[in-house]
């Protein structure tokens, strides 16, 4: 009686469980005296994925709980080390969005036929952005995957934020901090730069060029932004020898790397390349970006936009950046492929004396 009461209730138990129909048969019941085809939705039912779905939820649940309060305890126990696990793990989500990102551009390229420069101003950007910090990241990746590596990654994060980390890695202030370092090293070779183009002037046979070239130079050494036409006027120089992008002096080309932030201690040939390959990127963005119109950047767009051609100053307002970033494209967009050169030259033509130069420049006007 005792082990017929026992099966009873353990057959009610499963019934339960599974959330089947009872047996009609039985009174409601489910016995086990009942026919194998009741039972078989019993076994489907109870070995679907619905099963094996809510099982995990329920453990990405407890996880999630878990980690909600070991971050709890770090942020009272230890501020200063949960801000860097926070940064580091808010990094990786940033970064693997950016994948997932870039993994379907690239997807539609392929798919649709779609060449880089064809692509959409924002789409173009990202790839561009994520090429870089791939090749930075990198390392910090390789670290980062044996056991208890990541603590490793945390004494890096502390002490060599800048030099070993990619921007998704960093807080806000360090950002704001490194940015303005970066740009600050970049305007230290502003008058190499321009002391490079006199030294090259004296090899243009045509005096009215050389005499254009020379002008132009001294705008910018008298602290004044030129015009647009002043630029546009010297182009052929840029074109082929001795300022095209393929026929510069190596030494040239180290002075102008640091530019677009390439380091100089490389081979001429590469340095070249280089340089050949990132102007060519940034005239097809501002062709895209034409496309666009810059009015469509958001406030941060902009910025980062005029950052990545050599303006940045934290105490310029929207409307500069706009003038200053339309005054750009209007040399750009007159460019072809061969004068890529100038293009980069022109890093330190206009953002040299921004925003000093540009009430003088509009009074010459």
């Amino acid at each position: 009686m005792a082990l017929s009461c026992f099966n009873l209730c353990s057959h009610l138990s499963l019934t339960r469980l599974c959330g089947l129909r009872t047996n009609r048969i039985s009174n409601g019941l489910y016995f086990p005296y009942g026919s194998c085809q009741s039972r078989l939705p019993l076994c489907r039912h109870y070995s679907s994925s619905k099963v094996r779905r809510g099982i995990g939820r329920y453990v990405a649940s407890s996880l999630q709980r878990v980690n909600t309060k070991y971050e709890g305890f770090l942020k009272r126990r230890f501020p200063r080390f949960y801000q860097l696990y926070h940064t580091f793990t808010e990094g990786f989500k940033l970064l693997f969005r950016d994948a997932k990102d870039v993994q379907r551009i690239k997807a539609k390229m392929f798919s649709d036929g779609v060449q880089f420069k064809d692509l959409p101003y924002r789409e173009m950007e990202k790839l561009r952005q994520f090429r870089r910090d791939m090749i930075k990241a990198v390392p910090l990746v390789v670290i980062s995957i044996p056991p208890f590596a990541n603590y490793l990654v945390f004494v890096l994060m502390y002490f060599f934020p800048r030099q070993l980390l990619i921007p998704h890695f960093w807080t806000r202030q360090q950002k704001e901090e490194f940015q303005g370092l970066y740009h600050s090293l970049r305007a230290q070779h502003h008058w190499s730069v321009l002391k490079g183009l006199e030294s090259t002037s004296q090899q243009v046979k045509d005096g009215q060029l050389q005499r254009r070239l020379k002008d132009l130079c001294a705008t910018v050494q008298s602290g004044a932004i030129p015009k647009v036409s002043e630029i546009l006027a010297v182009r052929s120089l840029f074109s082929g020898p001795p300022l095209g992008i393929k026929r510069m002096s190596v030494d040239q080309m180290r002075l102008v790397s640091p530019l677009l932030f390439l380091t100089p201690h490389l081979p001429g040939f590469l340095i070249g390349r280089r340089l050949n390959n990132h102007g060519l990127v940034l005239l097809q963005l501002d062709r895209a970006l034409s496309r666009l119109g810059p009015h469509q950047l958001s406030d941060s767009e902009l910025r980062k936009a005029c950052y990545v051609r050599g303006l940045h100053s934290n105490s310029l307002g929207i409307n500069q950046y706009r003038e200053w970033l339309s005054q750009w494209l209007q040399v750009s967009s007159s460019l072809k492929d061969s004068e890529v050169s100038l293009l980069l030259h022109s890093i330190v033509f206009l953002s040299a004396n921004y925003p000093k130069g540009a009430s003088r420049h509009g009074q010459e006007a």
